[in-house]
């Protein structure tokens, strides 16, 4: 076979693959090569397609695409050759084009031209289209007019009476940018992962953050800090950045544990060598519960005032009255447990070296467990008599 007998075959192979697309079909190929004006897309065997580069390019100007990257686009022209295109330039799109862009979903470029009510016109080619006012953006609408000028790439969503009754929404397409980033987010958020999000709302239980497209994941209360938090809006505001750890990821991605204490370090791993029982510490009354009362003595450190350990008063839970929540008050350290995260402590009272005969209650266990042990009711007696104050 000669030379352009060769050519001939080629050129033939190449029209027939032409044929097999159709304008207004949606294709990907692979970039092969970039020219001055065009980019050069593989199709499929020898099927070559090219495309404007104005519309590989970003805001800045930019080229997004590079030799080997593959790209998806609408055909809208298959004479003397495939040409793709993935939006059309607003002012060069005729009104065959315009509805082949509302078949294919293929996004237009449109300026916004002023507002209207319910919505926006906007200008597209020759034709006048309208964005209702929910669909210009994400966010709920404040003020229109910083749309009023501005040009966005839209999808056409109706297409009536020959293109001369458009309706479009840019909200559909930042809609789909948004899942396609979602999901390239989503693979960076892995437990132990340490990421920047912005604080989208602020609850009773914790707040929520947005690690960006949209995905969110939950600062519960208990991990904002070391120190029980008993107002969240004391510790993050909506539009704050913050730095949170990745603590779980569950139900496929969808729910997702953050923290913030995490990035700090642990109060209770400087605890052994630092507290001894016996020592006497100054602290806050943070809570009371059936069995004791809660005391921090230093932030991220509760130490837990067994109720047994205050002087007995009328009432099975009389001995409340000698505490309040937020009071500063000073305790006896009488045991400690660094791998439970337990420290137990008693009141030392005003005016004595020791909280309701501390001294007493640990001399008298120290004893009887070296003697046969009493009936409950005589041990309840002598506890008592140990725990009430002595008369001066």
């Amino acid at each position: 076979m000669t030379e352009p007998e060769e050519d001939f075959a080629t050129l033939f192979e190449a029209s027939q693959k032409t044929k097999r697309f159709e304008r207004g079909q949606t294709i990907e190929g692979a970039v092969v090569a970039i020219g001055a004006d065009v980019a050069f897309i593989n199709v499929g065997g020898k099927g070559e397609a090219t495309i404007a580069l104005d519309e590989l390019r970003d805001d800045d100007g930019a080229l997004e695409v590079a030799v080997g990257d593959r790209v998806q686009a609408v055909v809208v022209s298959t004479a003397g050759g495939l040409v793709l295109s993935r939006k059309l330039a607003r002012g060069a799109a005729t009104s065959r084009q315009l509805e082949d862009a509302f078949h294919a979903g293929l996004p237009v470029e449109g300026r916004v031209e002023k507002a209207v009510k319910g919505g926006f016109e906007v200008r597209i080619a020759r034709q006048r289209a309208f964005c209702p006012m929910s669909q210009i953006d994400l966010q709920r609408v404040t003020d229109p007019a910083v749309h009023e000028g501005r040009v966005y790439t839209f999808r056409i969503t109706e297409f009536k009476e020959g293109g001369k009754d458009l309706v479009v929404s840019r909200r559909a397409l930042l809609e789909e940018e948004q899942r396609t980033r979602a999901a390239e987010v989503r693979q960076s958020i892995v437990p132990g992962a340490v990421l920047t999000g912005r604080v989208a709302s602020v609850r009773d239980f914790g707040a929520f953050v947005d690690l960006g497209a949209g995905v969110q994941g939950l600062i519960h209360v208990s991990e904002m800090g070391w120190s029980r938090v008993s107002d969240t809006s004391q510790v993050v505001t909506p539009g704050e950045e913050v730095v949170v750890k990745v603590l779980r990821v569950e139900e496929d991605g969808q729910k997702i544990a953050l923290g913030l204490k995490q990035l700090t370090a642990d109060p209770w791993s400087t605890v052994s060598g630092k507290y001894e029982i016996g020592h006497v510490r100054m602290g806050r009354v943070t809570r009371l519960a059936e069995f004791g009362a809660f005391i921090e003595i230093e932030p991220g450190i509760e130490g837990l005032a067994h109720a047994s350990t205050f002087p007995p008063t009328g009432g099975a839970r009389g001995w409340t009255r000698s505490v309040a929540v937020g009071s500063a008050v000073t305790v006896e350290i009488v045991s400690i447990d660094p791998e439970k995260k337990r420290i137990g402590v008693a009141l030392v009272q005003e005016g004595s070296a020791r909280a309701g005969g501390v001294d007493e209650v640990r001399e008298y266990a120290e004893r009887e467990a070296a003697e046969p042990a009493p009936s409950f009711g005589s041990l309840a007696d002598k506890l008592r008599g140990a725990l009430t104050p002595r008369e001066k």
